[in-house]
């Protein structure tokens, strides 16, 4: 009798103590999983490091446009068009599309060039990003570069972003006006001129009534999209532009690598 009272002592330290292996053995389970994904996840970064490292140097072997030729087809479009933005639009367009042809040159959005006040094309498109809002219009889009009509009739100011590609902002009607951080005075824009914001800098600008510009952007185009799209998602919640925006950026980007232009 004294015997089974001892053996049914001694049950419970055996089960806790199987219960203290069991719960030591989870948690190597779980750090040994942690260790993995950290180690996995430091692998991809490295390699994702190695390859950016690689191909940065190199990017601009995949660029059809010379931010010179681009600028000096604005002056050339408002030499030939000074009292007519569609005309301007118009010149700029149908040029690129005999210089690099419609697999890479989007439809020419005024047709009728010089007599046309407005545009039918649907694919004009409202962009909302850092604040500002203007319209815009998809000349070309790929990897590593795009080129966009971008502007507003009634005015607008806002944040450059700080972005992965050197940025080519050539006004062909009104002005822009742009800060540093430590500048007391603006610096103005004017038709026929080009704001260069180098890669990785960033600025405060203001576009007043009626400015539009050609914007030429060669770099790293998909890690500037984030900054596209969050006025959309956190403040305008307008989705349907978002889609437009994504599906008229992604067909361009994809026409672009099917004919080999990244």
């Amino acid at each position: 009798m004294q015997r089974s009272i001892s053996v049914n002592h001694r049950l419970p330290q055996v089960k806790n103590k199987t219960i203290h292996i069991q719960k030591q053995s989870n948690h190597r389970f779980i750090l040994n999983q942690f260790n993995k994904i950290g180690l996995l996840f430091s692998i991809f970064s490295a390699l994702l490091i190695g390859f950016y490292y690689w191909i940065d140097p190199i990017k601009s072997r995949w660029y059809i446009f010379d931010p010179s030729q681009i600028h000096q087809l604005a002056q050339e479009a408002i030499e030939l068009y000074p009292n007519s933005t569609s005309g301007v639009i118009h010149h700029i367009a149908t040029t690129l599309q005999t210089q690099h042809s419609s697999r890479h040159i989007t439809v020419d959005p005024f047709p009728l060039g010089a007599f046309s006040s407005e545009s039918e094309h649907p694919d004009w498109l409202f962009n909302n990003a850092g604040g500002a809002m203007g319209s815009m219009y998809v000349l070309h889009a790929s990897i590593t570069e795009y080129l966009i009509i971008f502007g507003t009739s009634v005015g607008t100011e806002g944040h450059t972003g700080r972005h992965t590609a050197d940025d080519y902002f050539h006004i062909i009607e009104g002005e822009q006006w742009i800060m540093k951080a430590n500048s007391l005075k603006a610096e103005k824009y004017f038709k026929g001129s080009v704001n260069y914001l180098p890669r990785g800098e960033v600025r405060q600008y203001k576009m007043p009534e009626g400015c539009w510009a050609l914007e030429l952007a060669q770099g790293w185009i998909p890690p500037m999209m984030p900054f596209g799209f969050a006025d959309g998602f956190f403040s305008t919640l307008d989705f349907i532009t978002l889609w437009h925006t994504t599906r008229i950026t992604g067909r361009e980007m994809l026409r672009n690598l099917m004919v080999g232009k990244i």
